[in-house]
């Protein structure tokens, strides 16, 4: 018969359970003391590896360095890492409240981690002595090899920080105290930012080689587009230009003015897809001034490059667009450029002297494409003689993309999807689950340069469940019109009566938007009324006013529509670079 354990007296029993409590209390009382240790640790670490990345963030003067020193945060983050992945750390992380605290931490430094010792240290290697200067031109040539030579570690890099934001954005933010949700919050953005700036180092460096003629002679049709007579893409183009590339080496071979395409006369040089000519006719087919008139560039740049093929016969490689505002920047990183008409071309003139002065001081529309040739020719020269700032001109460029005043297309289809999802294409506005975009395109009816006078706004809003507005207004600013040349106001040659600017808005709804109510309200303006079409599966609404000097215009569309986060608009840039979208107040209450 197997005897009965014996149970402990109640004096010993009470006793043990009092030390396995102490000592229970003692252990959490040390895991807590160790994290807390090992936490103020990791934090020092991450503090020291942000404050690197913000500086190499400001570092754009060297590329290089920034990238070098961005790959020496890994100590740091590495350091962090193994202080928040201990046995202990991860046993706490089971633990109510405190838990999610600590696995944020752990899985962003983590993240963080990663993206240094993936992404930032093999960049560093492969871009090592890629400076801003390697943009220079050496004896008239810029360094191609040296360009490309970056492109896979850069593609590489920007997959792992892509991977690394999303890791830290799917941390669920709900059971975090403050600092550590804004944490993980600046880590996410820092993250996405370093990716961004990463996939655009890749695009670059795997693109401009080969514009450059990396591979073989590549040529570029230039168009400048004049913002005083608007199209939707900015302005009409107003005088074109022919970039050979070999090597890294450019040469400005042949330049043109619109006049001399009227040799090729009116009839379509293509073929425009059904909704197109529902929306804008066959005028972009027939005029070089008009290929910029459809807001996707895709459209209109091929068209040029026909245009050109039948003038100059040569068939280009590629197209691109920019502005004076676009030159105003380029001015910044090259410094004044000497005209040879004696004017000085400068960052601050460049706008009023190219959109409104050069009118003024030249009735003749051939010497007024003659100054703008002269002024085109002198700033490529300063780009290809080596005569400017490198950091300044990667910040000219970048800007200009943005604004979208500066737009490519290779005919090489390749090569341009290197573009995809950048305002660089000059596509139509798209929409998806946490951004639905309109499109606010502008076109002049006068016949004039009258839209340097002309102001928009444009403002978008919810309104309450899957309703929005977007509000437009226009407002014609001129002086007295016999103050202005008659090259100017048009002479009320094409029926609008001189000093006045006739425009139609052409707004792109978002795709599967209805648009339930419209209004109009002018100040003694003429508003000859609406049409409808539609492109590319977008409800277009065109609304034409008709302004004379101190009068304005507004328009207010009601859309239902799908509702998302974010809510804005893609417009026409203007001359003026504060004239963007903004969030507004909704015009539909109720």
């Amino acid at each position: 018969m197997k005897s009965r354990p014996r149970s402990l007296p109640l004096p010993r029993a009470a006793s043990l359970f009092a030390w396995t409590v102490i000592a229970v209390l003692a252990a959490g009382v040390v895991a807590a003391a160790w994290i807390g240790v090992r936490a103020i640790a990791a934090y020092g670490h991450l503090h020291n590896a942000e404050a690197v990345v913000s500086r190499a963030a400001a570092d754009v003067d060297d590329p290089s360095a920034a990238i070098a020193a961005l790959a020496a945060i890994g100590d740091d983050t590495s350091a962090a890492r193994a202080l928040t992945s201990d046995p202990v750390w991860r046993l706490a992380e089971v633990l109510p409240w405190v838990g999610p605290q600590l696995s944020a931490v752990a899985r962003t430094t983590a993240a963080v981690d990663a993206a240094a010792t993936q992404a930032f240290t093999p960049l560093a290697e492969a871009s090592d002595g890629l400076s801003a200067d390697a943009l220079r031109p050496d004896d008239g040539a810029i360094d191609v090899t040296r360009i490309s030579a970056v492109a896979p570690a850069a593609e590489s890099a920007a997959t792992t920080l892509e991977r690394s934001a999303g890791e830290v954005a799917a941390i669920d933010r709900a059971p975090l105290i403050g600092r550590v949700a804004d944490a993980v919050s600046r880590s996410e953005q820092m993250l996405h930012t370093a990716a961004d700036t990463a996939d655009a180092l890749q695009r670059a460096t795997r693109l401009v080689p080969l514009m450059l003629g990396a591979d073989r002679p590549r040529s570029t049709l230039v168009l400048f587009e004049n913002n005083a007579e608007w199209r939707s893409l900015g302005g009409v183009v107003g005088a074109v230009a022919q970039l050979d590339s070999r090597d890294g080496r450019m040469t400005l071979s042949a330049q043109a003015s619109t006049a001399d395409f009227a040799a090729l006369g009116d009839a379509p040089v293509a073929d425009l897809p059904p909704d197109v000519t529902n929306v804008f006719d066959t005028r972009p087919a027939r005029f070089i001034q008009n290929t910029t008139q459809v807001p996707d560039f895709s459209v209109g740049a091929p068209l040029a490059r026909e245009m050109w093929r039948r003038l100059h016969g040569t068939t280009v490689d590629a197209v691109v667009a920019l502005d004076p505002v676009a030159l105003s920047y380029l001015l910044r990183a090259t410094g004044p450029v000497r005209l040879p008409s004696g004017d000085e071309l400068t960052s601050d003139n460049a706008v009023s002297l190219l959109l409104s002065d050069v009118y003024r001081r030249y009735p003749d529309p051939h010497r007024q494409d003659a100054f703008f040739q002269s002024a085109s020719a002198a700033v490529f020269q300063a780009l290809s003689d080596g005569r400017f700032d490198p950091a300044a001109l990667v910040d000219a460029i970048a800007r200009a993309g943005s604004e979208r005043r500066l737009l490519i297309w290779n005919a090489d289809a390749a090569e341009q999807s290197i573009l995809d999802g950048t305002t660089l294409q000059g596509a139509l506005p798209t929409s998806d689950s946490t951004r639905t975009t309109f499109g606010v395109y502008l076109n002049d009816g006068t016949g004039s340069k009258m839209d340097f006078y002309l102001h928009p706004e444009v403002e978008t809003a919810w309104c309450g469940g899957d309703r929005a507005s977007l509000h437009v207004s226009l407002r014609n600013d001129a002086p007295d019109p016999q103050t202005l040349p008659w090259y100017v106001t048009g002479g009320g040659e094409y029926g609008v009566p001189a000093g006045e600017a006739l425009t139609g808005v052409y707004v792109y709804l978002p795709p599967g938007a209805e648009a339930i109510d419209r209004r109009t309200t002018t100040t003694g303006a003429l508003s000859p009324g609406f049409a409808d079409g539609t492109h590319e599966a977008r409800h277009v609404v065109k609304w034409s006013v008709q302004l004379g000097p101190g009068q304005s215009a507004d328009l207010d569309l009601e859309v239902r529509l799908p509702v998302t986060p974010e809510l804005t608009a893609a417009s026409t840039p203007t001359r003026d670079a504060t004239e963007v979208p903004r969030e507004g107040a909704c015009r539909f209450p109720g």
